[in-house]
């Protein structure tokens, strides 16, 4: 495993983790709420932030002041979640019975989601953030609805060889997720991990994916920047450098079919307007792709 770039739940991409766990806590809190995340609020707890964070009728608090950043980047962690939650839910409905989350930090998935009977979810990431996520709900008494299988490895290492060893069959379908991932690889990775979840995939498998069009741009948003040194966090050095191959490429390169949704299509479709600053509406798109 590399020795460089390792976090925990409370130092560097982890703590981006946090903050999508308090948004789902803060989403779960609403009348209206697209999701209901009943572990979110006590992971968050748990990981002890050095900001104070709370939950107010859905709205995400941080140093108990509702701003307009917390309050959109709840918006749309709620929006997302439920996009990829009905992904996961239709794959099910369509026979899949092998899920790969991949750099699911703080994801309760595997305990939260309805799955049917034989479904088999891997997990990958930090052996830190995993072992936290499970500590913490084996202390809640938290049990998975599947055949739940944490995978501890870096993915910029060898993590199909590690995802085979815990038992996963490149034989069956498979519904692979990379939510809040890409950014943070850099671009060889993000190479290998397309090249690799196309290795494992069999006929039929599906593929949804976040995807943050010009990253740097939308760290360097003014209220985005402001948050971030408020709490001494610098966002922009998480981000490795270095030319990308546009992912709808990758995916057509790779034998992938493959269907766009602009978050202001998602946020129509569920009658939930993104507020906050416009970053999320102008830079993020989910696609879903499946193997022929």
């Amino acid at each position: 495993m590399s020795t460089d770039q390792q976090w925990d739940i409370v130092t560097g991409v982890g703590l981006t983790a946090l903050a999508v766990a308090a948004g789902r806590a803060a989403e779960s809190e609403r009348p209206d709420a697209l999701i209901n995340d009943p572990y979110a609020s006590r992971l968050v707890a748990a990981a002890r932030p050095s900001a104070p964070v709370s939950f107010s009728d859905g709205k995400l608090l941080a140093d108990g002041t509702d701003d307009e950043l917390w309050s959109g980047t709840s918006d749309y962690v709620g929006l997302r979640s439920r996009v990829f939650d009905d992904y996961f839910l239709r794959a099910s409905a369509d026979g899949i019975r092998q899920v790969v989350i991949l750099a699911s930090g703080l994801d309760t998935r595997a305990y939260r989601l309805p799955w049917p009977s034989g479904t088999v979810c891997f997990e990958l990431d930090q052996p830190a953030v995993l072992g936290f996520k499970s500590a913490t709900l084996d202390e809640e008494g938290a049990a998975p609805g599947c055949d739940h299988r944490p995978v501890p490895v870096d993915l910029r290492d060898d993590w199909g060889a590690a995802l085979e060893t815990r038992g996963f069959d490149r034989s069956r379908p498979t519904a692979w997720l990379a939510e809040g991932l890409l950014p943070y690889l850099p671009p060889e990775a993000e190479v290998r991990l397309f090249e690799e979840v196309s290795r494992l995939s069999a006929a039929d498998s599906r593929f949804a994916l976040e995807r943050i069009d010009n990253m740097h741009h939308l760290l360097n948003d003014p209220l985005v920047r402001e948050r971030a040194d408020s709490v001494g966090f610098d966002l922009l050095a998480l981000l490795p450098g270095g030319e990308r191959e546009p992912v709808e490429k990758q995916l057509t390169r790779l034998g992938w079919q493959f269907e766009d949704h602009p978050v202001a299509e998602s946020a129509a479709a569920f009658q939930r307007p993104q507020t906050g600053p416009s970053m999320f509406r102008e830079h993020v798109t989910h696609t879903i792709a499946r193997r022929a």
